[in-house]
C-alpha cells in the first residue's frame, strides 16, 4: 500500500490551508482543498457577523439609566449654591446651565435599559451588588471629601473629589458594579475611565446658550473656589435612577430602586422615605409575580377556558329565558 503525503500552504489572514496537494493513495484522490476553503469562508463569515453585530450594538448604545450616589450633606449643597450664585452674578445667562441642588450626585455607572424587563434586570443587579460593596468596605464608612473645581472641556464644571485613601475603594466599587451589570447582559459603562465628580453646571442644559455666544465656561468665573473645601459626604446609599423620567418633587431623579450601605443617622424624614421605599419595592415584587403568573401558558389557557365557558353558560341561560317566556305566553 502506498503512503500518503500532504503539502499544505497556510493563509496568514484566515489561518486555514489555502491549498492541499494530495498524493494519490489506494483509495483515490481526496477533495480536501474544497472542504478547507469552504470551512475557511464559513469561519470568516461568522467572525464578520459577530464584529458587525458588536459594532451595531455599541453604535446604538445610548445610556438612559445610571447608578447615583446622592449628595445630601447640607454643608456641601450650601457651598455649591454659593458657588453657583457667584457665577450667575457675573453672567446671568448661565442660570439655566446650573444643576438643581436636589440633583447633586456622583455617577457611579451609566447603562441602557430599554424596557420594564431590563429595568427589573437592573434592579436585580443592584441588589446583587450590595454584598460585594460591603465586602470591599469591611464594615467601614466610606467618607468622600470634596475640594476644588474641575471641568470637562470647559463644557461641564464640577466639584472635585479630593485625593486620599477613599479613591481606591470607590474605584473598586465602580468596577464591580460595571462587571455585575454586564454579566446580566446589560449594556453598561462608557469608553472613558471612571472619574468621580460632582457636576454643578453644564452647558448642555441650555443649548440656546451657544447661539447667544456662550460656547465655553470661563474658568475665571469660579477661580475663587479653585481650592475651596466643600465638605464630606458618607456613602450610605446607591440609587438606580432614570435620566429621562420625570424627577421627584425634591428635584432628585426618578429612582427605580436603592441599596443602603452601612448605617446612617436616622431622622423622621429618613424613616418616612425608607417606609415608602419598602412599600414600593414590595408592591413592585407582587406586580412582577402577577405578570409572570399571567404569562404562563397554563394560566392563559385557564383564563380563556373560564371566559369561554362562562360566555356559553350566559348565552344558554338567556336562550332558556327566552324559551320560557315564549312558553308562558
Amino acid at each position: 500500500m502506498s503512503e500518503e503525503f500532504e503539502a499544505v500552504t497556510m493563509d496568514p489572514l484566515v489561518d486555514v490551508p489555502l491549498a492541499t496537494i494530495d498524493i494519490k493513495d489506494d483509495c483515490g484522490i481526496t477533495d480536501v482543498l474544497q472542504i478547507n476553503l469552504e470551512r475557511g469562508k464559513e469561519n470568516e463569515q461568522i467572525k464578520s457577523d459577530q464584529v458587525m453585530k458588536k459594532k451595531k450594538k455599541h453604535k446604538d448604545y445610548q445610556p438612559n439609566y445610571f447608578l447615583s450616589i446622592p449628595i445630601t450633606k447640607k454643608e456641601i449643597t450650601r457651598g455649591i449654591k454659593i458657588l453657583q450664585n457667584t457665577i450667575i452674578q457675573q453672567d446671568q445667562r448661565l442660570a439655566k446651565a446650573m444643576v438643581g441642588d436636589g440633583s447633586f450626585h456622583i455617577t457611579l455607572l451609566v447603562m441602557q435599559l430599554l424596557n420594564e424587563d431590563e429595568v427589573n434586570m437592573g434592579i436585580d443587579a443592584l441588589l446583587e451588588l450590595k454584598p460585594f460593596i460591603e465586602e470591599i468596605l469591611q464594615g467601614k464608612h466610606l467618607i468622600l471629601p470634596f475640594q476644588g473645581i474641575g471641568n470637562f472641556g470647559n463644557q461641564v464644571a464640577f466639584v472635585k473629589l479630593a485625593e486620599g485613601d477613599h479613591i481606591n475603594p470607590l474605584l473598586e466599587i465602580a468596577e464591580i458594579a460595571k462587571r455585575t451589570f454586564q454579566e446580566k447582559g446589560i449594556l453598561a459603562g462608557e469608553s472613558r475611565g471612571f472619574k468621580p465628580h460632582l457636576t454643578f453646571m453644564k452647558l448642555s442644559k441650555a443649548p440656546w446658550l451657544r447661539k447667544n455666544g456662550v460656547k465655553k465656561i470661563d474658568p475665571e468665573l469660579y477661580e475663587k473656589f479653585i481650592s475651596h473645601r466643600f465638605g464630606e459626604e458618607t456613602l450610605y446609599r446607591i440609587d438606580l435612577c432614570s435620566m429621562v423620567k420625570k424627577k421627584q418633587s425634591n428635584g432628585y431623579y426618578h429612582c427605580e430602586s436603592s441599596i443602603v450601605i452601612g448605617k446612617k443617622p436616622i431622622g423622621i424624614q429618613d424613616l418616612i422615605n425608607e417606609a415608602l421605599h419598602q412599600e414600593r419595592m414590595a408592591l413592585k415584587s407582587k406586580v412582577k409575580q402577577i405578570k409572570e403568573l399571567l404569562l404562563k401558558p397554563e394560566t392563559q389557557d385557564k383564563i380563556r377556558r373560564e371566559l369561554f365557558e362562562g360566555r356559553l353558560i350566559n348565552n344558554s341561560n338567556q336562550a332558556n329565558d327566552v324559551d320560557s317566556g315564549m312558553t308562558l305566553t
